[in-house]
């Protein structure tokens, strides 16, 4: 039997979509590498009813273990610890202890920043975080929100829940702690290696590939195969248990042989395949953007330790900055137009020489909604893509909105790049 997890993310922030939800996923992860399958992610807002309904539900479900993130804090809604507490029917006290190093750790914050607060509105938000359940394992603060691993009451059964705070950081920090905790060795006593293995395909239609597992769904039998199409690749997802590798190594190499021509990685992403590429070969790359503004040059910059490999990038947006900056020449945009081919590879030309770039990319686009024609429409976007052996260069039209058209169009640049460095299926 395959060890299953739920997890509560809380807060009205979350839920109404002010702030993403980050936690989720990554506990999601962190358990499946534990060997735990997580069936459910519950987003809730500030209310204690709603709370209760969501650990409710995922006790029925027959969850292992339940992990509720966020409502740790010292204001009036935050009330996770003390409905988790009545959850599990036990009474929560102030344990004086904790009350004393929660109190260091905000006075410690309060001086570093320089803030003043009511003494007495400040020990009251102390004592809140200090509420213990009866029998709970408490885990150190990271910031100032203790976590606490919940045990039922001896007169009830149900599965232990780790309440954790909401800031990524602060929970990331607290969950070795809370794997170490003696009820979650023991909810994970029996988990069985799940492992999960990613193929990406850059071209190939969602219903094309839905058609071939259709036909191969006899052979498949122990995976569990999702697929997600986005901005263009095609990512294919499969976890199954370690008993399970063969049949996944067969299903791996009959998609090889039958999407050849489309197939580019058999786990790492898109920006880890170019920047693996830029580091092994010693290369580096400068960037020329008119409609993406920078977002080329913002995701290359993404991961540490990029300045290797990243020399600069110019965001040259107006027809002045295209040639004052990069050395694009009036006559070429009053010829061809600012959104042109030739204009893409006077901007990775122009990137590539200013910075001294061994490779150049260029960037130039209608991103809407307005400024479109008839002969350039909105969506309108081309690139280049030069290096020492030659040039890589398209022509896109992509519809949708703004961000659409800005966000595809990095995204087939990043593929012109892969190309370029590691070669496999054409962008």
């Amino acid at each position: 039997m395959v060890t299953r997890a739920g997890i509560v993310v809380t807060g009205t922030e979350v839920l109404t979509g002010r702030v993403t939800d980050r936690n989720g996923p990554w506990l999601a992860d962190q358990l499946r590498g534990l060997g735990v399958d997580v069936g459910h992610v519950v987003v809730v807002g500030d209310r204690p009813d709603d709370l209760r309904s969501a650990l409710s539900f995922l006790a029925g479900t027959g969850a292992g273990l339940v992990i509720t993130t966020g409502g740790l804090g010292p204001t009036a809604d935050d009330l996770t610890a003390q409905v988790v507490g009545e959850f599990q029917g036990r009474t929560s006290a102030v344990d004086p202890d904790l009350e004393q190093r929660v109190a260091r750790v905000v006075e410690r914050l309060m001086a570093r920043r320089g803030w003043r607060a009511d003494a007495e509105a400040t020990a009251a938000g102390v004592r809140k975080q200090a509420l213990v359940p009866d029998g709970a394992t408490v885990l150190e603060p990271v910031g100032t929100a203790p976590g606490l691993v919940v045990p039922t009451a001896a007169d009830r059964t149900g599965p232990p829940v780790v309440v954790l705070p909401g800031p990524p950081a602060e929970l990331r920090g607290m969950w070795p702690a809370a794997v170490a905790a003696a009820p979650i060795r023991a909810a994970l006593a029996g988990a069985t290696e799940l492992r999960q293995e990613t193929l990406r395909l850059w071209g190939t239609l969602e219903a094309e590939l839905a058609a071939t597992l259709r036909e191969l769904e006899r052979e498949l039998t122990g995976l569990e195969i999702t697929t997600c199409l986005r901005e263009g690749e095609l990512e294919i997802v499969t976890r199954f248990p370690a008993a399970g590798q063969e049949v996944y190594d067969r299903f791996a190499a009959e998609l090889a042989q039958r999407y050849t021509g489309t197939l580019f990685s058999t786990g790492r992403t898109l920006d880890e395949l170019v920047a693996e590429a830029l580091v092994e070969r010693g290369t580096t790359v400068a960037t020329g953007e008119s409609c993406t503004g920078g977002l080329l040059a913002a995701r290359l910059t993404e991961r540490p330790g990029a300045s290797a490999t990243v020399l600069g990038g110019v965001a040259a947006y107006s027809n002045s900055a295209k040639q004052q900056l990069l050395g694009v020449s009036a006559g070429l945009i009053a010829e061809h137009g600012a959104v042109s081919p030739e204009v893409a590879r006077a901007l990775a030309e122009g990137a590539r020489a200013r910075f001294a770039a061994d490779i150049g990319v260029g960037i130039t686009g209608v991103a809407g909604p307005g400024g479109g024609t008839a002969d350039k429409p909105v969506g309108t976007v081309h690139l280049c893509v030069l290096g020492p052996t030659g040039a890589l260069t398209r022509a896109l039209s992509v519809p949708g909105s703004r961000s659409a058209v800005r966000g595809r169009s990095v995204t087939m640049a990043m593929h012109l790049l892969r190309e370029l460095l590691v070669g496999g299926p054409p962008a």
